[in-house]
């Protein structure tokens, strides 16, 4: 599926960075082209692979923003967005869409650019394009504090309803206890990208799978709107394939080896699908599911496949399960992806819904107590200068 990649803010960015790099070093060759949007110069600046003409600086004659970002106020971040959309819908027309099968905006839903300013560009690009318009939303953790969660519940009401389907990854159950935020980010950010490098690059592949999965296998599961989450699973295969005169020594051999492809495949979509999910929650509340099986032609094998769209069609109650197989000739491992669009039972939004509640309460109350203590620092009898 070719697509047109879109990191807005700084979380946006640099997933958007990690994905270019990631798919010039597996060829899967499915970013068309890639930019990032924000408000402060140095996160831009703090890119590595995206290109400078490709990294664009918005709001720089907006009051209190400058190129120093927004402060985490995605109200604001909103606001310049859509002061400056002719400015971004330019650059993006520059670039060229005729090749675009879809566009996919990135952004972390907690912070201010990002949270703002990807539903504004969301609802322009449906307005302007007929490709489906794609965003992945990013949640903040728990612990990153109630301005935070308030932030991202009023983004993804706002994003969902804008874009023609919201992958979202909840960055709470993936933090990895005991390690510094930086090494914490970029565990997450290249789990997202593994995920959905595979997933938007099958169809793409110059080799020809038993069963095909092209980007309008991936349009008709995310058809219908709403939230999809994201399952995956890898297992090392033993790929004792020739370079030039020599041979690649044999990897060690992984614990399914001994099974046949077929229970190898259904053995590892049952991992994808019950393992840790971009965002938990209960998939048999699903509305449709794409599979795609990743690896060299030899772990790949269409009656395994087929029995694992079966196991996922029962589970949730739907007829519309997709799949397919993405050969990668080169490759040591195979990996299953499992996508479920359209989930309703999703504890975590409610929670994040009764956190930002909460979190508004308390600022309302905050303000009303400090104009109140602001008033008593002064006498009475003075009187101000105008």
């Amino acid at each position: 599926m070719k697509i047109f990649l879109i990191g807005f803010g700084q979380g946006g960015g640099k997933i958007v960075d990690l994905f270019l790099e990631y798919d010039k070093k597996s060829r899967h060759n499915c970013i068309i082209r890639a930019i990032a949007i924000n408000t402060a110069k140095s996160d831009l600046l703090g890119l590595n692979t995206i290109p400078m003409e490709d990294r664009i600086l918005i709001g720089e004659s907006a009051v209190n923003v400058k190129g120093h970002g927004v402060g985490a106020d995605n109200e604001m971040g909103a606001r310049v967005a859509a002061e400056e959309i002719y400015t971004i819908q330019s650059a993006i027309d520059r670039r060229g869409t005729h090749e675009v099968d879809a566009f996919l905006i990135v952004a972390g839903l907690g912070g201010g650019t990002g949270s703002g300013g990807a539903p504004v560009l969301a609802r322009r690009l449906k307005k302007l394009y007929s490709e489906p318009v794609y965003g992945l939303g990013v949640l903040p953790a728990k612990d990153e504090g109630g301005l935070y969660s308030l932030n991202a519940a009023r983004s993804l009401m706002t994003f969902v309803k804008e874009v023609d389907n919201l992958f979202i990854f909840d960055n709470d159950p993936w933090k990895k206890e005991g390690s510094n935020l930086e090494d914490a980010y970029a565990f997450m950010n290249e789990e997202i990208v593994r995920r959905f490098g595979i997933l938007f690059g099958a169809g793409e592949s110059e080799d020809v799978g038993q069963v095909v999965v092209d980007s309008s296998e991936i349009i008709n599961t995310l058809r219908g709107g709403g939230i999809s989450t994201v399952g995956y699973a890898v297992e090392e295969v033993g790929n004792t394939s020739s370079k030039g005169l020599f041979k690649r020594l044999k990897k060690e051999k992984s614990s399914l080896d001994s099974l046949d492809t077929t229970t190898k495949i259904t053995s590892l979509t049952r991992r994808a699908v019950m393992g840790r999910l971009t965002l938990p929650c209960d998939i048999t509340s699903a509305e449709r599911a794409l599979l795609v099986i990743a690896g060299p032609h030899d772990a790949l094998n269409k009656k395994g496949i087929e029995k694992s769209k079966l196991w996922i069609e029962e589970m949730i109650h739907g007829t519309e399960v997709r799949g397919g197989d993405y050969p990668v000739p080169r490759s040591n491992y195979v990996a299953a992806v499992a996508v479920f669009s359209g989930v309703t039972d999703v504890p975590r939004i409610k929670q994040l819904q009764e956190m930002a509640t909460e979190a508004q309460k308390n600022i309302q109350e905050f303000d009303e107590t400090k104009n109140e203590k602001h008033k008593s620092l002064w006498h009475d009898d003075l009187k101000p200068l105008f």
